[in-house]
């Protein structure tokens, strides 16, 4: 079985790669060459090793005449200043980026490798420079640039930080150097987390449905495939059967399971199919549920609420758009369809979808087969009402296959496109303010910029960290990056000015939106800051007179009346939009009726013009047959004259003499005589 990398740290990581390419000491290093390399490989393999191992280049030039030496120096020297860890780690990225297998076939003792001295440094610094290498004596805290040119602090020269914790920067995407084999490029793929294992399951690649498991250990940004089967049957005669391809599916983490839920499929069922894996024992099984289920379908929204799954949208097997609502229960694994009321979300697909306060669905965006959208809809699940509400901040742009994650009341937006371009900005929507802000912009066709691409939460020492995956921009990814978010969620003083309708305050409970401590208010910078003020000063603050009394209690009544006026208002509106319903129904009751009027009309007119058409075949075959007799009566006609020319020629020669009278000569006899 082959090993993962991830059980090495550097440096160990790093003279392992080392060896496996050819730079060791033993005969163990023959394992791999650097033949096996392209030319350009192997001489940034040669001067990475050598930054790593010797530090910058300070050796003079070779001769022009030698060419291979020339080369390894050119190489060498044009790393410059790079610190040995960083070196290090983009050895070993580039060695994964051409042999992604590489460790699996590393023996099991790795020996450290000798520094090539013959070229570089006598055999005493060259000594020394290992002993300091390998030395366990504190070294200066170093900074280290990655590719993308983000700095990242290490707190040794000689160590790296592996996982989430080697993103040093907040609110910038970064690729971290990752381990072992990857997955395959893909899209719409299913994401979830347990344990600090993100779990990458299904996808679609060139149009073809996935089926593989892969897991990335968030801890040591390790891949892993995982030979995971379907189990059916009952638990006594269970038999395993591969998994079948599926995307457009949503990977949801329940306890120490992952659930997929709908999907799109080869061999799509009538209703939608609840799938468990079980990470303990490899193996997917179908759990049974009672009640209705959807139909089938995929690109909609599940969102964990409590202990229900809340299902919205997406594009079923007949690419027909829904907007339907269901909630599947996961303790009694029961469906209920809901019939909310208010204006739902038009139908659509390749929405995100978000809980907040255990209360409000919100959904973002989505689209068509023609439109993408930008709207934000929100669902009281208490009441089951939908709504619009006014949001404040820059206005996003339409996307759709966009996902997003909630951190606290931040609910951050990744990803997407509107048909013609990914989108570039990453945002995040105050879920208490409904004020958006963008976190970051990246630049270039980059995955974070794609549709169909997966977002989750992964930790590190108390830190939060976004995870991005695959995705589709023109061409299919399979590179991860990780946001660090800096954004906080604090309960503000002021929520924001204006009335309460305009913000999600006034979806909130009365308590819930009015329970603030007084001790705090908004920066100008737009982050809550805390007033500290001195005790004396708080305790006189504490003391209020019946005058301020008075004030506040009038201005409570006030606000109160307003909002029972405003209350009036929007029962009043409401009130008219029913009767306005009512109007249109009746409307549409007479158009109904008219509708069938004209069909019956239709239907008798169908009739008559078939009979016309009847009609008319028949006297077409008349047609035919008089014609057929005019010809015969023409030919009658024609034989009798022949006839009658033939008697009258008789006639002629018997009143002539005969032939014989001809021959002798005689001439006719005169009739006048």
């Amino acid at each position: 079985m082959a090993r993962a990398s991830a059980g090495l740290a550097y440096p160990d990581r790093f003279y392992a790669a080392a060896a496996y390419v050819g730079f060791g000491g033993s005969p163990s290093s023959s394992v791999g060459s650097l033949s096996r390399f392209q030319n350009d490989v192997a001489l940034l393999l040669y001067g990475l090793y050598q930054q790593a191992t010797v530090g910058p280049c300070n050796v003079p030039k070779p001769r022009a005449w030698s060419p291979v030496e020339h080369s390894k120096w050119t190489s060498w020297h044009g790393l410059g200043d790079m610190a040995s860890t960083e070196a290090m780690r983009l050895f070993v990225k580039i060695l994964e980026e051409e042999d992604p297998a590489w460790y699996s076939r590393v023996p099991e003792s790795v020996v450290e490798p000798v520094i090539d001295v013959e070229m570089h440094k006598p055999e005493s610094e060259s000594a020394a420079v290992l002993a300091t290498t390998n030395s366990n004596s504190l070294l200066e805290p170093k900074t280290i640039s990655p590719e993308n040119g983000v700095m990242v602090e290490t707190q040794d020269k000689g160590i790296i930080m592996e996982g989430l914790g080697s993103v040093g920067v907040y609110d910038q995407w970064v690729a971290p150097a990752i381990s072992g084999t990857r997955p395959k490029p893909r899209y719409e793929h299913g994401a979830a987390v347990i344990q600090d294992k993100m779990y990458i399951f299904g996808g679609n690649h060139n149009g073809r449905y996935l089926s593989d498991l892969q897991v990335l250990d968030l801890k040591t940004l390790t891949w892993s495939k995982i030979e995971a089967t379907t189990t059916t049957g009952s638990p006594d005669s269970s038999t395993s059967l591969p998994v079948a391809p599926c995307a457009g599916h949503s990977l949801i983490s329940w306890g120490n399971k992952v659930i997929s839920i709908a999907g799109h499929t080869k061999d799509p069922s009538e209703t939608i199919k609840v799938k468990e894996f079980d990470p303990q024992t490899y193996t997917w099984s179908t759990l049974k549920t009672y009640g209705k289920p959807p139909i089938s379908r995929g690109g909609q929204s599940v969102t964990l609420v409590g202990t229900t799954l809340v299902i919205f949208g997406g594009e079923d097997a007949k690419r027909n758009l829904l907007n339907d609502l269901h909630i599947l229960d996961l303790e009694t694994m029961t469906w209920d369809e809901i019939d909310a009321i208010g204006t739902p979300p038009s139908p659509r697909s390749g929405h995100a979808a978000a809980c907040h306060a255990d209360r409000y669905l919100l959904i973002f965006g989505g689209g068509s087969h023609a439109t993408c959208f930008n709207d934000l809809h929100v669902l009281d699940l208490k009441i089951m009402e939908w709504s619009r509400p006014k949001e404040q901040g820059p206005t996003p742009s339409p996307r759709a296959g966009h996902a997003g994650v909630t951190v606290g009341e931040s609910w951050f937006i990744v990803g997407g496109g509107d048909n013609k371009n990914g989108v570039s900005e990453t945002l995040v929507l105050n879920m208490s303010t409904l004020v958006w802000s963008v976190v970051t912009t990246v630049q270039g066709r980059v995955p974070v910029a794609s549709e169909g691409l997966s977002l989750v939460l992964g930790s590190y020492n108390g830190e939060d960290f976004l995870v991005s995956f695959g995705g589709y921009n023109g061409r299919y990814s399979n590179e991860v990056y990780i946001l660090k978010p800096s954004h906080k969620s604090e309960v503000q003083s002021k929520v924001m000015e204006g009335p309460a309708s305009d913000s999600m305050a006034a979806l909130l409970p009365t308590n819930a939106s009015r329970d603030v401590e007084p001790e705090s208010e908004t920066a100008p910078d737009g982050k809550v800051r805390e007033i500290v003020m001195h005790k004396a000063k708080s305790e006189t603050l504490n003391i209020a007179s019946e005058d301020e009394n008075r004030h506040l209690l009038a201005a409570i009544k006030t606000e109160k009346e307003e909002l029972e006026a405003a209350l009036a208002a929007e029962q009043l509106q409401n009130l008219q939009l029913k009767q306005d319903l009512s109007e249109a129904e009746s409307r549409n009751t007479e158009l109904s009726k008219e509708l069938q009027s004209v069909r019956g009309q239709l239907v008798a007119e169908q009739s008559r013009c078939f009979k016309l058409e009847v009609d008319v075949a028949e006297l077409r075959q008349k047609l035919q047959t008089m014609e057929t007799l005019e010809k015969e009566v023409e030919l009658l006609q024609r034989q009798k004259a022949a006839s009658e020319q033939a008697a009258l020629s008789a006639k002629q020669r018997q009143s002539s003499g005969g032939v014989w009278g001809w021959l002798s000569g005689s001439p006719p006899e005169n009739s006048e005589s």
